[in-house]
Order: structure tokens, then sequence, then C-alpha cells
């Protein structure tokens, strides 16, 4: 896990090498330990590297092997890198470190762009051909691993990160109408390649991009789970199906030269996958839950599920408690640490967990992509028993934020894309073939857009501003393909994941299977009061919210008058919403 940049020049002049170290200085927490630059004419690389896999400097970045006429600078983790790294020595190639890195180098030359559908892992990586110039980004089938681009005539900079492009300079900061429309009713999520931002773009999961010396390029989607049915399983058969995809999946999480531990939240996902490892022979596994002071009459801890798990399995548990003494500052902190704007209040909770975190581990396994595979939200059940041809009203029904006749009285006219620009997305989605029921429509939506651009950014976003690598076995490309073709019905049985609580029965204590859903409560966001109200109505109100003018006043002015009732459609705070993406373009100076 670590931070990647570079820039490509197709003018006939020198890559900048001092554009690329303002990027690497931007993504320092995501490498904390080490730095490294390298450029040849045209094309300039940089990496910051934390050190997981082969802690030596043989496995330092921008990895070149002078010999196969290749760099490399690689973001993630390969875990079957071992076994690829025995298949390529079969073929005479010789080896200078223990890294996956060099694997990745090695299968490129072997097997071309093609090498990516035999990495298991998460991975984003920059591969630059000496002899033909050609360029290659390459982002992993789930999107778990980040991969911004900017792009002006006669350049291209790509980086791990949207601040770290902005650093570099040379890019146009205007507001994208559309993205603006995505995130406030797309449950602000801005689905690829779009970001808010109209100069910045992110590569979509499963691509390959190619790009030629002269800056033209072609993208080559290379992977998408099917969810048509395998008649061949019969439903009995699933739970164990998906228990081993699991086993496997976690198993192979395990590959690191550093210890690896799991962040514990209390509910069925992380629960299982402690669960697992106890059950491989894992001993002296360490956990961390995290809880917050009560607001508004909401609790603020899940610690009586967390301490059962850590109990039963016997883990080394931390419970770490946030007052309110490190809530509020922490609050511009995590704002900052955000590639894109996320509404989630569950970000405070991942920066502030990251940051105690870090302090005695350097990977963790987390249990974020259950839901979206698995059928777990609120808003897949009432899709059951609705047509395919229905599908799209009521999946905006339950999962947009407002409808957009609302948005259109909400955003100041300027600001109005034009049209129902989410709805026009998603009715492209659930035309496309391949998803048999409208709940089938949803998943496949869901875990391809709304998983990517949601739980996953904000998991890599918060624990990297720690230099934490968090692994989602959830998100192993084997289990999600199976989860795509399991039969919707066993999904939502037993109010959601009904698959993977039958899986868990007789390994996750019954308390654990059986309770309530939860969420990572984060109260002090839930229900805005004191020095946090007066922090949302500063931004709201600011200068630079004033010129922008992306809200109609009589909006802000009726929430900012009753600051805790409007919510949108799965409960969010709408004053928290629009006073984030204000913090965040605050923040940036935009």
């Amino acid at each position: 896990m670590c931070g990647i940049a570079g820039e490509l020049r197709f003018d006939n002049r020198a890559a900048d090498p001092s554009g690329v170290e303002r990027m690497l200085a931007v993504m320092a927490s995501r490498g904390p330990d080490g730095e490294g630059l390298w450029a040849n004419g045209p094309v300039a690389f940089g990496h910051r590297r934390l050190s997981i896999i082969d802690l030596s400097d043989a496995g330092r970045q921008p990895m070149t092997d002078d010999e196969l006429g290749l760099t490399l600078v690689f973001n993630g983790c390969v875990y079957n890198y071992r076994s690829l790294r025995e298949e390529l020595q079969g073929y005479g190639y010789r080896f200078f470190s223990t890294s996956d890195s060099e694997v990745i180098l090695k299968a490129y030359h072997r097997w071309g762009a093609d090498c990516v559908t035999r990495l298991l892992g998460m991975f984003a990586f920059a591969i630059a051909e000496h002899d033909t110039g050609r360029v290659v980004l390459v982002r992993d089938r789930l999107g778990i691993k980040p991969l911004y681009v900017s792009s002006t005539p006669g350049r291209l900079r790509f980086a791990s990160t949207l601040p770290a492009l902005l650093a570099a300079g040379d890019v146009d900061t205007s507001i994208d109408k559309v993205a603006l429309e995505h995130y406030m009713t797309f449950h602000s999520v801005v689905p690829a390649p779009r970001t808010i931002l109209h100069g910045v773009r992110k590569l979509p999961p499963a691509t390959v991009r190619t790009v030629s010396p002269d800056g033209t390029f072609r993208d080559h989607v290379y992977w998408e789970a099917s969810y048509e049915r395998d008649a061949s399983i019969a439903d009995a058969d699933w739970p164990e199906l998906l228990h081993e995809k699991l086993r496997v999946a976690v198993e192979r999480r395990m590959v690191a030269d550093v210890p690896v531990g799991v962040l514990l939240s209390g509910g069925i996902d992380s629960s299982y996958i402690v669960a697992l490892l106890a059950e491989q022979g894992q001993r002296g596994l360490t956990t961390f839950s995290i809880g917050f002071e009560a607001a508004g009459g909401e609790r603020g801890d899940e610690f009586a599920y967390s301490d059962l798990v850590a109990k039963e399995f016997g883990t080394e548990h931390h419970q770490i408690r946030i007052g309110h003494d490190r809530f509020l500052p922490a609050v511009d902190r995590t704002v900052a640490a955000m590639s894109e704007p996320m509404v989630s209040h569950d970000c405070i909770a991942f920066y502030l967990l990251s940051e105690d975190v870090a302090k005695h581990i350097k990977v963790v396994q987390s249990g974020q992509g259950a839901d979206e595979i698995l059928a777990g939200y609120s808003w897949y059940p009432p899709l059951a028993e609705v047509p395919r041809d229905r599908a799209l009203d009521a999946y905006a029904k339950e999962f947009f934020d407002r409808p957009h006749r609302d948005l259109t009285a909400q955003l100041n006219p300027d600001w109005l894309a034009g049209g129902d620009v989410s709805r026009d997305f998603v009715a492209a989605s659930f035309a496309r073939p391949g998803a048999p029921t409208a709940v089938d429509a949803a998943l496949r939506l869901d875990s391809q857009v709304m998983l990517v651009d949601d739980p996953v950014k904000r998991v890599d976003n918060m624990t990297m501003a720690w230099g934490l690598e968090a692994r989602v076995p959830f998100l192993d490309h084997e289990l999600v393909e199976l989860a795509a073709k399991c039969p919707p019905a066993l999904k939502l049985a037993h109010g959601g994941k009904g698959v993977l609580k039958q899986a868990a029965r007789g390994v996750v204590p019954d308390g654990v299977i059986d309770r309530t859903k939860g969420y990572f409560p984060v109260p002090g966001i839930r229900h805005l009061e004191g020095p946090m109200l007066e922090k949302v109505r500063d931004a709201l109100t600011a200068p630079a919210a004033r010129d922008r003018g992306l809200f109609r006043p009589d909006y802000v002015n009726s929430l900012l008058a009753d600051p805790n009732t409007p919510r949108t459609t799965l409960g969010a705070n709408q004053l928290w919403q629009l006073a984030l993406l204000e913090m965040w373009l605050q923040e940036h100076k935009l």
C-alpha cells in the first residue's frame, strides 16, 4: 500500500520531476517508509512507500528492470505473488527482490496487459515501456485502489489522490455540474470517470488504459461479475460454498512480512473474519473497535458485540473511545484526508480509528463489501417483488437522496446540469443485459459504483492518512463472482445477507448473527449541535460559499433553522451533506 504519481509528456518535452515531487509530498502519509523518483525523457514516475512485503531496499519503487526495459510504480498488494513468482521462474525469469512489485513487472513482460487477469489482490499501477514509449495504467477489479488522472494539451498526470494532482498545479478546478447533481442525488457518490472537478478524472475499476507516446489512449475493461444463475448449485449448497470462498479470501490477506490485525466493528462481517482467522490457527490476533460519546439520545458504540467476539476468540482487543475533545478537531483533518467529498459520518470514525490502530500495526483486514454483494442494505428487500421493467422507479425511490424536483429547488439554477442525470445513469445501468432481476440489477450497480466510491474509498483514504493498509476479503473477486450468481432470495433471507448468516452459524457467536443490523454510529454528525453545528454554519456562510452560490439561500437558511430534521431518503443529515461539500472545497481553496 503506497502512493504513486507520474507525468507523461506528448509535446516533445521532458517530464517535470518537480511536479511529481509536489504530488509525492502531499501523499507522504500513504508511504511514510520511503520516497523514490524516476525520470526518462517524457515520462517521470514517483512513489511513496509503505513497507509491507520485502522490507529491504530491493523492494523500493519506482522499480526498473533494465533487462526487460520496464519501470513500475505500484500501490496495493498481490496476494498470490509467491505462486506467480514460481511460475515465472519456470519461464526463466530471475528476481532481485522478494516483492510482489517485481512479480508484476515480470508478469507484464511475460503476458502483457493480460497479466492483470492473473493477479489476485488490490492494485493500481503504471508501467512504462522503455522501447515503445507506451505507458499502461491499471486499476483492480473492484476499484479498491484509487487512480486519478489530470490531462492538459501535451501532458497527463496521474496520482493515488486528487489533492496530489492539485498540488502539481495546472488543473481545471471548476465544479462539474453533472458530478454535483450526482453528489446531491446518488448518495454523495460521483461515478467514474467523473469527479467533482472538471479537470480531474478517475480510472474506472477493472480497467487497463494504454497511453501512446502521442497522448492517444485506449481503455480495456477486463472483468465483470456475472449475475446469471448456476443451475447446478442447489440452494442448500450455497452457505458452504460461500464459507469456503471467504475462508480462502481471509487466508490470502494474511500475506505480509509484518503482523496483520482486524478492524472489529461487532457486526457479522468483521466478526466472521476474526472467526475464520481463529479457525485457521492464528494466535495473538490483534483487533480494534471504536466508540463515540452519545449525542441526541443516540448510542455511540457497539462494544457489547465486539467484546463478545474478542472474548470468544481470545484476541488482543483494543477499545478506542473517542470523546468530544478528539472528535471536533478531527473533522477538519478528516476532510483534508478525503480525495473527494464523502458525506458519510463513518469517515471521521475510520480516520480516528486508523490514527490509533497505526500506533500498533501496519496492516488490517476489514469487513467492507459484504452488504453490497450479499444484499445487506434496506433498499434491496423492496425490490424483491418488483418486475424487472419497474426496477428503476423502485431503486430511485429507495436509494436516491432526494427526487430531482426537490433538487431543482435546492441548487441555484446556474448549477443545474439539465435533466435528471442520476436517474439517467441508473437507467443505463439497469438496461444492460446480464442482471435477471431488479435485485440483481441493483447489486450489480452498487458493487460497481456505490461500493467503489463510498465505503471502499472511505476506508482507503482514512487508513492511508495514517500509513495503515486495509484489506477487504469480502471483495476478493472470486468471492464476488460467487455471490453474484447466488439467488437473490437467499441473500435477502433473515433480514438481509441470509446466506452469509447461514454460513456463519456455528462459527460466529449467535448473538452477533441474530442482532439487528447496526451501522458505524457517529452521533456527533448525525445530530448537529453546539460547536459542531457552528462549524457547519461557518462553512455554509463563509465568503467562499456565498461567492460560489451552489445552493439556494432559502434552502440553506431553512436547514440552519432546523438542522436535524431534514434527512435524505436513507436518513443522512441534509445540512451535513451540504456543509461537507463546502468544507472540502474550502480546504483545497477552491
